[in-house]
């Protein structure tokens, strides 16, 4: 099949294996996948991504680097076959995405970084048949490209654990932030504020459900705002994914407040505890999404509860993905690019 295929921290277009399902797996044929900041994480610092998965045995520690991948975790695609003895839940030519992890005997891979599970940067994927879920014909497909970020959206937002007079802040308005608010609304949260340095960005949390936004060099977003009736938030999702940003949320935030990781910082955090403990802080370290995640997304999406049409840039082929990989971290790009494998 063709591909991206990344090898030895270059992305070029090239033949890859078509995957062979084993019992339990199902071969799937790309129609969307989108970019995601993890993969252009991953394209620089795979390395160290593996290595420090590798000293807590985390689900990147047995990946090898010296093989060939084909990365893509946000994808739609449709059934082409299952494995032998497989339970075929559904039949050939269904559309699905899934959570993007495939059973291994007594593991799983990850879809789109070990090289035995391709993922949506090629023409065809290895899925998990028990992980598939369906996505209705007549859907956009660029959107449902986006059932799984807003679905790490949707955990995070759950993840603060918000209660009745609660104010969440939001920083940070990349995919991340964008789709933490979006699943808060999806609970009905209000108000809520959101924080970015881009006037675009901020504008886009406002698009998602937004009701306050800050530009952190001109105020603090930790401060009482008039707008939320002279209160401060109180639960924050850090969604940036830098070395100091919960350090400096410990000493914004008021005393009692929640604060939920969510970014994805490859470095050090350096804190100063005594000041958690003094504040009285708790802190919860949001993870991947779960299927019931998955499920909420692809309704919210297709139910237009959700509108991510905003996110979407110019649709690209596989030979200009590594160059939007490298983009993605400028503000003036759009949040999320949808790649279709079969053009070049």
């Amino acid at each position: 099949m063709k591909a991206a295929i990344l090898d030895h921290g270059r992305i070029k277009v090239g033949e890859f294996p078509d995957p062979t399902p084993e019992k339990g797996q199902v071969v799937v044929r790309t129609h969307r996948c989108a970019l995601c900041a993890s993969d252009a994480h991953f394209l620089t610092s795979g390395h160290t991504v593996v290595e420090r998965s590798q000293k807590n045995n985390g689900p990147y520690a047995r990946i090898d680097l010296n093989k060939p991948i084909v990365m893509g975790h946000e994808y739609v695609g449709e059934i082409v076959d299952y494995g032998p003895g497989s339970r075929k839940p559904l039949p050939a030519g269904t559309l699905v995405t899934s959570v993007p992890a495939v059973r291994m005997g007594d593991s799983f891979g990850i879809v789109g970084y070990y090289p035995e599970c391709p993922g949506g940067y090629g023409e065809y994927m290895l899925l998990d048949e028990d992980l598939l879920l369906e996505v209705p014909r007549g859907v956009d497909l660029d959107l449902a490209a986006l059932i799984e970020p807003l679905a790490v959206g949707i955990e995070h937002a759950r993840a603060g654990e918000i209660r009745k007079g609660d104010i969440p802040l939001v920083l940070g308005c990349g995919a991340i932030g964008l789709s933490v608010i979006a699943g808060l609304r999806l609970q009905n949260i209000a108000p809520i504020v959101a924080c970015d340095v881009d006037p675009g960005r901020r504008e886009l949390a406002l698009a998602m459900g937004a009701d306050v936004v800050v530009d952190p060099r001109e105020a603090s977003p930790y401060q009482p705002h008039d707008d939320l009736g002279g209160k401060a938030p109180n639960v924050v999702y850090e969604c940036v994914g830098k070395a100091g940003i919960m350090s400096d949320i410990i000493d914004g935030i008021a005393p009692l407040g929640r604060i939920v990781m969510g970014g994805y910082c490859l470095e050090p955090e350096e804190i100063y505890v005594p000041t958690a403990q003094n504040k009285r802080l708790q802190v919860n370290f949001a993870g991947g999404e779960l299927p019931e995640d998955m499920i909420a997304a692809r309704d919210a999406i297709v139910e237009g509860k959700v509108n991510l049409k905003p996110w979407l840039g110019e649709g690209i082929g596989l030979s200009e993905v590594e160059g939007a990989l490298k983009r993605m971290s400028d503000p003036s790009e759009p949040i999320r690019r949808v790649v279709d494998p079969s053009r070049l």
